[in-house]
């Protein structure tokens, strides 16, 4: 009885679990968001080789976050990081107008995955306190968000290194995971 009270209590007061994949070309901001986010402070990063994971607890969710490198060459890699992906966070350096381009056949070529197909997005439009970085509104007109018919997206202008925009990005993570629940989306699991 214990049991079946603990998961009906988990299934309407608990935690929630989201795995979430955080992608984007290298030097975007990704592993400096993810030590933000898990421990409040910018760490000295050098470019990721491989992978990072970490898990980060905002409000009543617990996001197991993904953060993979984002080099040339290790884009094909990407994929093998899809498979029950519940959100990905995609992270853009709105500073590098020069591979915008580049950013949004990666980002296309991520949400046509067919693993990716039910999984909620986040972009984040990082670096948003630079001179001449492009807007949030420039960035989503960019990556060709307008043209995302039956998609749950959102996008949110950040700056890593003080921390802005990043809580409220995990809001609209938290409450659309929330909606999705409530909805049924069975994918979405919660902890036991």
């Amino acid at each position: 009885m214990g049991q079946v009270f603990r998961k009906l209590f988990d299934t309407f007061f608990g935690n929630s679990e989201m795995r979430v994949v955080m992608l984007g070309l290298d030097a975007a901001g990704k592993t400096t968001i993810l030590y933000k986010l898990h421990i409040g402070e910018v760490l000295s990063t050098v470019p990721t080789i491989g992978f990072n994971v970490e898990k980060v607890q905002y409000k009543n969710v617990v996001f197991t976050v993904w953060d993979v490198g984002g080099q040339e060459k290790l884009r094909p890699l990407w994929r093998h990081y899809f498979n029950n992906t519940d959100g990905l966070i995609y992270v853009v350096d709105s500073l590098d107008r020069e591979r915008i381009g580049k950013a949004k056949a990666e980002f296309q070529a991520i949400i046509k995955d067919p693993f990716m197909l039910n999984s909620i997005i986040l972009v984040f439009a990082n670096k948003q306190d630079m001179k001449g970085a492009m807007s949030p509104m420039e960035v989503c007109e960019g990556l060709g968000l307008l043209d995302l018919k039956n998609r749950k997206w959102h996008i949110q202008g950040t700056c890593a290194l003080k921390g802005d925009g990043l809580y409220e990005g995990l809001d609209w993570l938290a409450s659309t995971l929330k909606e999705l629940k409530a909805a049924g989306y069975s994918s979405i699991g919660t902890s036991s």
